[in-house]
């Protein structure tokens, strides 16, 4: 499975803050045999994540986009709203699960507002900005993202 990790800060696109999110997300993907073909970071801008969101998943290059950041409820948190309004289907039992599983490790977990969503025949995935959160939230649902990916590529349901 080819996976592409985009963090998304206003500070680690500006250089001010180091990515410590983007890099876990990539060795846990790559812990679990995926193959990482892009990191990439973008700001919190809205229509900075539908364009990443959109050149990613339309290059046909990745079958996964994890995205790290901007799931939280603060002022700048646009990463669901983008995720939906590039998105051709929402699926939202991943983020559920991720919250469901992310609550009994972390109360706050459920403020998570990450979405889960397909353009095409690429998953999105969208994990919390910290390191902690986002590797959790990865590790509650990784086990459905391969036959995700599977059945957006016309696999039959199990």
């Amino acid at each position: 499975m080819r996976v592409a990790v985009l963090t998304i800060s206003d500070s680690v696109s500006k250089g001010e803050r180091e990515d410590l999110s983007g890099p876990a997300v990539v060795a846990a993907g790559r812990g679990r045999g995926g193959e990482i073909t892009w990191a990439l970071r973008c700001s919190d801008d809205p229509a900075n994540i539908r364009e990443q969101l959109r050149e990613l998943a339309d290059s046909r290059r990745v079958d996964l986009i994890l995205t790290t950041g901007g799931t939280g409820i603060g002022p700048r948190d646009n990463t669901p709203e983008a995720t939906q309004a590039v998105a051709d289907r929402m699926i939202p039992g991943i983020a559920e699960e991720m919250r469901r599983k992310g609550i009994q490790l972390t109360p706050t977990a459920a403020l998570s507002r990450g979405a889960a969503a397909a353009r095409g025949k690429t998953l999105i995935v969208n994990l919390p900005g910290s390191p902690k959160g986002a590797t959790e939230s990865l590790d509650a649902v990784a086990h459905l993202l391969p036959h995700a990916v599977n059945v957006l590529h016309g696999a039959k349901h199990d």
